[in-house]
């Protein structure tokens, strides 16, 4: 969960339903984070970022994100444009429980929405109308809002990071991608890579190993179609014994991603979208050898980041 003190700007206990405008509007890098509780009764509820904020005629709604608890539950996410629906894109995971509190993060993109509910991911949505058209949010239905933050979005790290291959969001880097880290990678350093999974992915590598060769101190495989994420290790010729236990495997199709890679004395502990994921015990021991990141599989790479 994120605490409310990363952001920028807070609006408090609103009354529902809410109408509000996006001061500055939203741009690539904004972050909307809405905390609240679903009622008991609930049958559904509704987060609308909207063109204007009319009632009659009805403003244009780029993103409808709608809960619905009927059956087993299910979010029907869908766009109004001059008072017409476009057809909707249904997700059947419902991480909103009744009488539970929540967490729901909008990531903003160029080309789309991210959705995370409760600390995972949850969904894309492709933007239909202009980002810069939408000015306006609003919350109906069976929820209790707590607060509505606004902030842009930054990594998790509380320094700034060398880039290894500046890139923002707008460009992408060739792969397979190869880097030379600025200094080897020893206890207290933290590797950043930034990504976005391809449509119909299969698999994608991420190795961070010895220059000159072919040993892999740490091998990231995430492996789509199984839901499994492997780890292991390349020593003298041969693979160790794969590591694949995992509570929830946290990529799905079309998502945005940013992987941390923190070396410590005994372990690497891995994180993905601020939330801690595993730890994998050194099997490589020379760790000062270690100065080489390799990427590869079906994924957009952005930026590779060290510090």
């Amino acid at each position: 969960m994120m605490s409310d003190d990363g952001l920028q700007r807070t609006i408090q206990d609103p009354a529902i339903p809410y109408v509000g405008t996006i001061i500055g509007g939203l741009q690539p890098g904004s972050m909307v984070v809405i905390h609240g509780i679903v009622l008991c009764d609930a049958d559904r509820f509704q987060i609308d970022f909207q063109c204007g904020s009319s009632e009659k005629p009805r403003s244009d709604v780029a993103f409808h994100f709608n809960p619905r608890y009927k059956r087993s539950g299910q979010i029907v996410c869908n766009t109004l444009q001059n008072g017409g629906w476009g057809w909707e894109e249904v997700t059947y995971l419902m991480p909103f429980t009744k009488g539970q509190p929540f967490e729901v993060i909008f990531f903003v993109f160029q080309h789309k929405f991210q959705v995370s509910g409760n600390g995972r991911h949850l969904l894309s949505y492709k933007h239909r109308i202009s980002l810069e058209k939408i000015d306006s949010l609003s919350i109906s239905g069976k929820v209790k809002i707590g607060t509505i933050g606004f902030a842009q979005h930054t990594s998790q790290q509380g320094s700034q990071p060398a880039s290894l291959a500046a890139s923002m969001l707008g460009g992408c880097l060739s792969v397979p991608y190869k880097g030379t880290l600025p200094s080897s990678l020893g206890p207290g350093k933290t590797v950043l890579v930034k990504g976005e999974i391809k449509k119909n992915p299969k698999r994608f590598v991420i190795d961070l190993k010895p220059s000159g060769s072919k040993d892999i101190a740490l091998h990231l495989n995430p492996r789509m179609k199984e839901r499994v994420f492997v780890r292991n290790t390349y020593l003298c010729d041969s693979w160790g014994e794969e590591e694949r236990q995992l509570h929830d495997f946290p990529f799905s199709p079309d998502m945005y991603f940013e992987l941390l890679v923190h070396c410590e004395a005994h372990q690497f502990k891995v994180a993905v979208n601020g939330l801690h994921l595993l730890a994998y015990q050194h099997r490589f021991k020379d760790l000062g050898k270690i100065n080489e990141i390799a990427v590869d599989g079906d994924i957009e790479l952005y930026d590779v980041r060290v510090w």
